[in-house]
């Protein structure tokens, strides 16, 4: 294996394929109470869904069209879900508390703007994270499309990939070494010891997003335990997953453990059946994680009904 892929997790594919359903943590006004985000993760595990997983924005601009633009790391036609004043709770925090309600759910970012986070924080909070949660911490990290945000802590967005990168090794060093080193044009340390080491002995898996241009390629190839596609990729994902193995495989990495995620819009009133019967076809290409995003009920014992059902008929 090349230096390309040397520092990534490889981890077996899962014996099965999991489940897991996108919480929305953020609303377009202030909703008062935000205990249902945690009824709705409770709700999810009783169920017999594998993981959770919540989004991230640590703070909005008001140029939303750039969601819609693909050079700045947007989708064509995607929307923002809300105005620029819109509420996010911040995502690791969200998922301490879930953790703390929760003993088996996985728990998930989709994604993580990880770059706008202090490397050697990070590390600190996603370790802490998962050995109180029992080592059940995935990462989902990701450049993101908002200007603002790199503006807001003081960072060059035209730089977000190099900076993803840095702090992905950044962060890995801390998680791997007893006395960690690190040298590179943003930081310098050497004899530093960072403990608790998370539960993995690779540290927290890394679940890289975007498209399939040569930077994600060689970021998944780099630091990936699992893919979660975007834009045309997230598209067509059953299309995009070869190339994205070629691709990975080119770069000195075996494509075999690498996790994928495929996402499946579930709509109010669709049956459970109906709602799924595209996830064959999802496992065929090699889908790992099938990703719900969908409307949730009102009551706890109807979101358990819904989930139930989904959890069901996916099995």
């Amino acid at each position: 294996m090349s230096d390309q892929a040397s520092s990534a997790i490889v981890a077996p594919p899962p014996a099965r394929p999991v489940l897991s359903v996108a919480l929305v943590n953020f609303t377009a006004q202030n909703p008062g109470d935000w205990g249902y985000l945690v009824e709705r993760a409770t709700a999810a595990e009783e169920a017999g869904l594998d993981a959770v997983v919540v989004s991230d924005h640590v703070v909005m601009g008001e140029d939303l069209e750039a969601y819609g633009r693909p050079e700045l790391g947007g989708t064509v036609g995607g929307r923002q879900p809300t105005g620029p004043d819109g509420f996010w709770l911040e995502p690791l925090t969200s998922l301490a508390v879930i953790a703390g309600a929760t003993s088996r759910v996985r728990l998930g970012t989709n994604i993580l703007l990880a770059a706008l986070r202090r490397p050697a924080v990070l590390a600190k909070a996603a370790a802490t994270l998962d050995v109180l949660s029992g080592g059940r911490l995935d990462l989902g990290v990701g450049v993101g499309w908002q200007r603002e945000e790199y503006e807001a802590a003081g960072l060059d967005f035209h730089d977000r990939g190099h900076l993803l990168d840095h702090t992905l090794d950044v962060c890995q060093a801390l998680w791997r070494e007893q006395r960690a080193s690190h040298s590179s044009r943003h930081l310098t340390f050497d004899g530093i010891y960072a403990m608790p080491k998370p539960v993995a002995p690779g540290g927290v898996p890394i679940w890289v997003s975007g498209t399939l241009n040569a930077a994600v390629l060689a970021r998944l190839a780099r630091y990936g335990s699992g893919w979660i596609p975007w834009g045309d990729a997230g598209n067509d994902v059953a299309a995009a997953i070869p190339v994205m193995r070629e691709g990975v495989a080119a770069l000195g990495r075996d494509p075999d453990g690498l996790g994928v995620v495929g996402a499946v819009v579930v709509g109010p009133d669709v049956e459970a059946e109906q709602a799924l019967a595209g996830v064959p076809g999802l496992v065929a290409a090699g889908v790992t994680d099938v990703r719900l995003f969908m409307p949730m009920p009102r009551s706890r014992a109807e979101i358990v009904d819904r989930l139930g059902g989904l959890a069901a008929a996916f099995r």
